[in-house]
């Protein structure tokens, strides 16, 4: 059973699953230079962590297919802290941000991406859709004595011919053959054409040099005091979160694709580890990359196999192939990266916005909008809090009441409902203390109560019948309704 079940995670159709994470190496190089000048650092320490990150993830953790690396949504959150304090903080901040990963997956916190609604999942793959492709915009421009400029002329002309190729071979291969990635064909193709027609475009060895050593063990050279802690302990924390963030929901997502489930602990404690590791030899710290992760299931990638691949392939990168790597024209990666943006945005949610509640339309276009402007984690944060504000709103508006008034002298109120925070006023609207006959019975059967407002509610209710010189009963207390009572220490003359 232990053989099937390892044979299954690595070994299913081997030669799809290497051309897969070969296709996806090719995406992951610029990514990660762009990312670590991003955040101020030699490129090489972002290719050391996607090499260390990816390879690392796709061994231990918990979900086969799904590619990790040095992430743009971690390299944004760490920019000051480099630009303050130097490289040194930021390598003990990504070794102490995979200590919190580690914990929130020993912990089992994983399953708390359950509370994240679908109409967030929508607008935060809509977000990114959008983010990968303004990013890939960069490329359109070049660096003069005059200052950063757009491209124009020839070189515009010749750029936008060399995407639009990529993305036609991208498109019309699969109708073709399906036996190799398409990805893979167009960045090759598009590859060997420029090189043997020498036609004047930018290249990956435009964007920075990638030649260089094995990482090696380094401890990062920082006081180990209360002092040092303060200052990187607010970073690692928000690194931490907003990589466990987008980590789960590409986790997901590509659950989803895939129609199978993974191990959302098993791959946080993966990726707090790989991230130590990381720091340890001098690496960025990192997290899923939605688009990467695209790249090889589009390409077929489904085993562990495909994500060791693409790990190993950026370190044979650096090691041996830099002269080869370096001639790939930008434009061929930006034509996947365009095609992979096209194919991660949830088109059908534009059909269904006017179909949805309007509240959940709300939602996807706002989480898409904040994704776009700010961040990932204030997104979903934001999306979350819509949401939650609306489930409590509809609820609230639920809350009703049958009255029975054939016993004489007495009325019975019949709350249906949850009483919480959001409907204790609707709830004190249902009863008429001045005009309730001298006997009122409030029978629970089918009330629900949640929370602390929901004890105050009827407390309040009961002294307003107190006031009006009338007597409230309660009947027919749930078992959980009376210990919640208890427990406040709560009489309202339960029968």
């Amino acid at each position: 059973m232990i053989n099937a079940a390892f044979r299954a995670e690595w070994f299913p159709n081997i030669k799809k699953n290497f051309l897969a994470g070969l296709t996806t190496s090719f995406a992951l190089v610029p990514e990660c230079i762009a990312f670590a000048l991003v955040a101020q650092l030699n490129p090489l320490m972002g290719l050391y962590g996607a090499f260390i990150i990816c390879a690392m993830t796709a061994v231990f953790g918990g979900r086969p297919g799904m590619i990790s690396g040095a992430a743009g949504s971690m390299a944004v959150v760490i920019v000051a802290l480099v630009a303050q304090h130097g490289v040194q903080y930021l390598l003990a901040t990504v070794v102490l941000g995979g200590v919190v990963m580690v914990l929130f997956g020993v912990l089992r916190l994983g399953k708390l991406i359950r509370m994240v609604p679908y109409p967030v999942m929508l607008g935060f793959v809509n977000g990114l859709a959008i983010v990968i492709a303004m990013a890939q915009l960069e490329h359109f421009r070049e660096k003069t004595p005059q200052g950063e400029h757009w491209l124009h002329g020839q070189a515009l002309w010749m750029m936008c011919a060399l995407v639009g190729l990529t993305m036609l071979i991208v498109y019309a291969l699969p109708r073709i053959t399906k036996a190799v990635p398409p990805a893979l064909v167009a960045i090759v193709g598009v590859g060997l054409l420029t090189f043997g027609l020498q036609l004047p475009t930018r290249t990956l060895g435009d964007l920075a040099h990638i030649a260089g050593g094995l990482p090696a063990l380094h401890f990062p050279t920082v006081p180990f005091n209360m002092e040092t802690l303060k200052i990187i302990w607010p970073y690692a924390t928000l690194m931490a979160m907003v990589g466990l963030l987008e980590t789960l929901l590409t986790f997901n997502l590509t659950d989803d694709i895939t129609e199978t489930r993974g191990q959302p602990n098993r791959e946080c404690v993966a990726l707090g580890a790989s991230n130590i590791v990381s720091g340890l030899f001098g690496g960025m710290g990192g997290c899923a990359m939605i688009g990467q992760t695209m790249i090889n299931l589009s390409s077929g990638g489904r085993s562990r196999l495909s994500g060791v691949t693409a790990g190993v392939m950026i370190l044979l990168f650096i090691l041996f192939l830099s002269p080869l790597i370096e001639r790939i024209p930008l434009a061929a990666l930006v034509g996947v990266m365009f095609v992979v943006a096209q194919e991660t945005f949830a088109w059908g949610s534009l059909r269904v916005l006017g179909k949805v509640p309007r509240q959940d339309a709300l939602v996807i276009v706002a989480v898409t909008i904040i994704t776009v402007l700010t961040d990932l984690a204030v997104a979903v944060a934001c999306g979350i809090v819509i949401a939650a504000l609306n489930f409590a709103w509809q609820h609230a508006r639920e809350m009703r009441a049958d009255i029975d008034d054939s016993t004489a002298g007495e009325r019975v109120y019949l709350p249906h409902g949850t009483l919480f925070f959001a409907s204790t006023v609707h709830f004190q609207e249902l009863f008429q203390p001045a005009t309730d006959p001298a006997r009122v019975v409030l029978d629970c059967k089918h009330l629900h109560m949640a929370d602390h407002s929901a004890i105050a509610a009827l407390e309040a209710l009961y002294e307003r019948y107190e006031k009006a010189g009338k007597h409230l009963q309660v009947r027919h207390l749930s078992r959980r309704n009376h210990d919640l009572l208890a427990r406040a220490g709560v009489d309202v003359g339960v029968a």
